[in-house]
């Protein structure tokens, strides 16, 4: 089964482009959904968060996440603290995915996971796509949510790995900034170099060990779509 990495900055497209390897029938871990699921009311994350913060829970039974935030932001031991109860919860639901799509026969799947790289995940999967466009596009449509400020939009991409970096790590490069159609044409045309080694047993066979400092590729993996730079705005 090939696992597929899916990641992206902010205001890139990533989740739409998420959803259009959903529709093509390909099994998508959302590690937000993931986070979503563990802080909402029954959820996992909902009693360790409480004990360790202490009153973050909102009426609704779930997790207050501004209370939460007031408490670790700014706070390198908080956050390290949170990581350390949201990190293997989110872990587990990937491997639960995981062990889910493979007994269901899947051949791909994709993580989508917007940390990705800034949490090593990229050395666990066997390609990398990143999904980018222009940063005026990008600003133009983070800028355009609802309480997005300039300043909040700047101390976001001061947390995540710049774009740039991104997409020279890539394996696959999905370019949002022409708008849906040529994304979808692009998710076509990766699909397309997957498909014949799907059924491939010696596709992934030269899959080396990876560690935290070397991560070799399988042969057949090769980058298929470049980011341009086309500055005209998307409708994703």
């Amino acid at each position: 089964m090939i696992k597929l990495g899916l990641t992206g900055s902010i205001g890139m497209g990533k989740s739409t482009t998420a959803a259009m390897f959903a529709a093509r029938g390909v099994p998508v871990y959302d590690a937000d959904a993931a986070v979503h699921a563990a802080y909402a009311a029954g959820g996992e994350a909902v009693a360790p968060l409480e004990w360790a913060f202490g009153h973050v829970i909102a009426e609704h039974g779930g997790v207050d996440r501004a209370a939460l935030r007031e408490r670790v932001v700014g706070d390198a031991e908080m956050m390290r603290k949170l990581e350390s109860i949201i990190h293997p919860i989110v872990a587990r639901a990937q491997r639960s995915f995981l062990e889910t799509a493979e007994a269901d026969g899947a051949e791909l799947v994709l993580l989508d996971i917007p940390l990705l790289f800034e949490t090593g995940g990229d050395r666990r999967v066997d390609a990398v796509v990143v999904v980018s466009a222009p940063p005026e596009v990008q600003r133009a449509r983070v800028l355009s949510r609802p309480g997005m400020t300039e300043s909040a939009f700047e101390a976001i991409l001061a947390k995540q790995t710049p774009d740039a970096i991104k997409r020279r790590r890539a394996d696959f490069v999905i370019n949002t900034g022409y708008g849906r159609a040529y994304a979808e044409a692009q998710v076509d045309q990766l699909l397309t170099a997957l498909r014949p080694r799907w059924r491939a047993p010696e596709a992934c066979e030269d899959t080396c060990e990876k560690s935290s400092s070397t991560r070799r590729r399988p042969a057949w993996i090769r980058r298929k779509a470049i980011a341009s730079s086309k500055s005209g705005a998307s409708s994703l």
